[in-house]
């Protein structure tokens, strides 16, 4: 009897001790089987490479938008599934015609062409011209330090931080907040990358119109007009533009896989695309990825406990559009008190480990699936992340108090610097990464779904106020008028 007694205090010691090794050991096989049917059979940069052939750009709104959901929809039906679904939305989207910049001393009418592109929801028509003042990265205490001189003026604003250890950035959508605020009548962004690269994207915090004209100016152009400021201040700018605003049809695509329970766990990435390249990277490299992790938990028969929706958003570049309306879909019918676990894969490659966006209580977790990872592929590092942002399609469900998981990967500088420019294209993809991301987010999302229990679940209204400000997002949300708790 002592000697039985000795056994089992014996193997409660290991199994305590030991951490989550039987889970580990549980989770072994099915991501050797994940592992072995993506390397044997990922078609992830294989339709990628088609979609941006026969496609090209990915633009909610426009027949090529179109054309993807209708892709996307017809690639998840050929993987087996049956329950694969359009959600249309209607709403007011924003598409680029002409612009122009130029540039000249203020006391000249010698103007010089600068190349511009136009930075999405500008007005439909501008023509704006007043005196350049240089807000250098334009977070707030820059244009604080100069509060009398940017009223009546157009700012001079780098869109990523220069000469400014440990500041946190903000999105070009909040420094377009920032200088309308201080009534600014024009925003010229400067980009980062070096190459004479023109980058696009959004300059609405709403994905409303916003009322001044913001257009962006390549990192060369930027430096020049700098240097000329030095030289010959004041210098005058010139904007004029011509858009168009119109209501636009789009549809999210969602393929579900039933599980054993009502609850779900959501992975999600954007289709669409800016139309200045293919959008091979931004977020073609995520959506692919979506639907290839789909395709292969179709090919092994995978029967979750949680009900796993495979999301294709459109309109995220527009305003997070897609992932706003599916969200107000959930909270109407009450499916969001459903929602276990959202999942957003934008631009992730080649993953090194995950991010827990800032719930604690999931990092032991993440951290072990992540040791039963290792046992199937030796090579991943298994580096955790906690920290949550904003600016993609997690946002709507991490404001409804979500739990939010993200995939920590790495794109050389080579490919970041085409980010919404007109070099996004297909020869920027990486086909191991790209079958690295699918390989690596099926294993996280199969324990995401099959866990017997999570340990956190959906934050109550002041919980998740709480959480916000505690991530340092509440003045960011403020300035995209996305903050909904008062002071």
């Amino acid at each position: 009897m002592k000697k039985i007694v000795q056994v089992i205090l014996s193997v409660c010691f290991l199994f305590v001790f030991s951490g989550f090794k039987p889970r580990e050991k549980k989770w072994e096989k099915p991501f050797s089987r994940l592992d072995s049917e993506i390397r044997k059979n990922s078609k992830a940069y294989e339709t990628l490479g088609d979609a941006t052939k026969t496609i090209g750009h990915r633009l909610t709104g426009s027949s090529n938008g179109a054309k993807a959901e209708e892709y996307a929809f017809k690639l998840l039906k050929s993987y087996g599934f049956s329950d694969v679904v359009y959600q249309p939305f209607e709403v007011e989207a924003w598409m680029r015609d002409t612009v122009t910049l130029s540039i000249a001393p203020g006391n000249s009418d010698n103007f010089r062409d600068v190349d511009v592109v136009a930075l999405a929801h500008s007005p439909v028509d501008s023509k704006v011209q007043g005196e350049i003042v240089d807000v250098g990265n334009g977070l707030p205490e820059d244009f604080e330090a100069i509060k009398d001189k940017v009223k009546g003026r157009v700012v001079l604003a780098n869109i990523g931080l220069k000469d400014a250890p440990g500041k946190k950035n903000l999105h070009r959508s909040e420094k377009t907040a920032l200088a309308i605020q201080y009534g600014a009548t024009g925003i010229i962004m400067v980009n980062g990358a070096p190459g004479n690269i023109l980058l696009t994207g959004t300059a609405s915090v709403t994905g409303a119109i916003i009322s001044i004209p913001a257009v962006c100016i390549s990192s060369e152009s930027g430096d020049e007009v700098r240097k000329w400021l030095r030289e010959e201040a004041p210098l005058e700018a010139n904007i004029d533009m011509h858009n168009i605003s119109k209501p636009i049809k789009a549809r999210n695509v969602i393929a579900t896989l039933k599980g054993n329970s009502d609850e779900k766990v959501i992975i999600g990435g954007h289709l669409d695309s800016w139309d200045l390249a293919t959008g091979a990277i931004d977020n073609g490299i995520g959506s692919f990825a979506v639907m290839d992790i789909a395709r292969a938990f179709r090919s092994l028969k995978v029967k979750p406990e949680r009900t796993i929706q495979f999301v294709l958003f459109m309109g995220e570049e527009q305003g997070l559009l897609g992932s706003k309306h599916f969200v107000e879909q959930l909270k109407k019918t009450g499916g969001i008190n459903k929602v276990s676990y959202m999942m957003n894969l934008d631009m992730t490659n080649d993953p090194s480990g995950a991010n827990a966006f800032g719930r604690d209580d999931m990092t032991e977790f993440f951290t072990n699936v992540g040791t039963a990872i290792q046992k199937v592929d030796p090579e991943f590092k298994n580096e955790l992340a906690n920290r949550a942002g904003l600016h993609s399609d997690h946002q709507p469900f991490m404001l409804e108090g979500v739990p939010i998981a993200g995939l920590s990967g790495r794109l050389s500088p080579a490919v970041l610097q085409c980010y919404h420019a007109d070099c996004d294209d297909f020869s920027l993809v990486d086909k191991q990464q790209l079958e690295n991301t699918v390989r690596i987010g099926s294993m996280y999302l199969y324990a995401l779904s099959m866990a017997d229990k999570l340990s956190v679940s959906k934050l109550s209204d002041t919980a998740t106020r709480d959480f916000l400000i505690s991530q340092g997002l509440k003045q960011e949300l403020e300035l995209g008028k996305e903050w909904r708790w008062g002071k």
